[in-house]
């Protein structure tokens, strides 16, 4: 395409599989401009956006074959610029793009020629999103964190596992054992200012929170610290929902992970509240399913036994090494 130069607007948060199709349809062209929605409006549509700088260097970083440029309104430059012949797209924001040649025409320029680019599918036939990410429902190639066969049975933690375990997986807050307020309060006050969900796993965890005026959005206990019977009681009237599940010590079962699923959903619906999952075995191992399950920002606390409150912030890279650690548990 001599002589063409394509234009690219969109927030391209989080470079995915989805993007690279559409990049690679302006790359068709002999030259191509991507034009990225700034912070100010990419943050009123969800604070979790990576920032402007961020999403820019991830463009260019995947190919230095476009400028990339900020985008302050709805329609960019594309109304008005007499050099550009070309436009890439998806199905849901073609009606965009016809609507910038309505307006090319009434300012006379020639229309620009739309490059629809089909959505990719992800594992589970949906398009791969940005927002589908950041739910927490799929990695950036499709893939999903949750997968069918964990459904279909418990699967077992392996000895070389233990000590891994035993490492707090995300900052430990230190605190006196009789005292755990201390900690508690601690990590609430270094909980991101935009937290979707707070998860507190442990019924020490849970009753200092409670203590500490924050009610979580889901709570998991069963009744021990330390393997042994907690001697304390949980408010549960501070909850909407109360679940109870099946998961012995050392396991992951598909009991645990559908009420943690639907746990989180009811957190989330409008006719929902905060939910207390009551576990008959142990919650230990929880942590790794809850960050395969939660959305991106969703702070997850739990007891680190005779140290304090470990606080986890659920990220890309904290579902990736929860992945890691559940395709590592045995199968029966």
């Amino acid at each position: 395409m001599s002589g063409t130069l394509c234009l690219v607007g969109g927030t391209f948060d989080r470079l995915h599989a989805g993007h690279h199709a559409l990049l690679e349809a302006a790359q068709s062209c002999d030259r191509a401009e991507v034009w990225i929605t700034t912070d100010a409006i990419a943050t009123a549509k969800d604070p979790r956006v990576e920032s402007f700088s961020v999403r820019r260097d991830a463009i260019t970083t995947w190919s230095e074959d476009f400028t990339v440029h900020p985008l302050e309104d709805s329609w960019g430059p594309a109304p008005h610029r007499s050099d550009a012949t070309h436009i890439a797209c998806t199905p849901e924001t073609r009606a965009n793009c016809d609507r910038i040649n309505e307006l090319r025409a009434e300012g006379g320029l020639s229309s620009l020629e739309i490059l629809e680019v089909e959505h990719l599918l992800a594992r589970d036939g949906q398009p791969i999103s940005s927002s589908r990410i950041r739910e927490g429902s799929i990695d950036r190639e499709g893939g999903l964190w949750v997968r069918a066969a964990d459904l279909d049975r418990p699967v077992y933690m392996v000895a070389e596992l233990e000590s891994e375990l035993k490492t707090p997986m995300g900052t430990l807050f230190p605190g006196p054992e009789d005292t755990p307020e201390v900690a508690i309060r601690a990590a609430i006050e270094a909980i991101p200012t935009f937290c979707p969900c707070l998860v507190a796993v442990g019924d020490v965890t849970v009753h200092a929170l409670l203590d500490a005026g924050w009610v979580p959005d889901v709570g998991l206990i069963d009744g021990m610290t330390k393997r042994t019977v907690w001697e304390g009681t949980i408010d549960t009237t501070s909850f909407a929902g109360h679940l109870q599940c099946g998961n012995p010590a050392g396991q992951l079962t598909p009991d645990l992970l559908e009420c943690l699923d639907l746990a989180l959903d009811f957190s989330f619906s409008e006719e929902g509240g905060p939910v207390l999952l009551e576990v008959d075995g142990e919650e230990d191992l929880a942590p790794i399913l809850i960050h395969l399950l939660a959305p991106l920002g969703t702070a997850v606390l739990y007891g680190q036994p005779s140290q304090g409150v470990v606080l986890r912030i659920t990220d890309e890279e904290a579902k990736a090494q929860c992945r890691d650690l559940l395709n590592r548990f045995e199968v029966s």
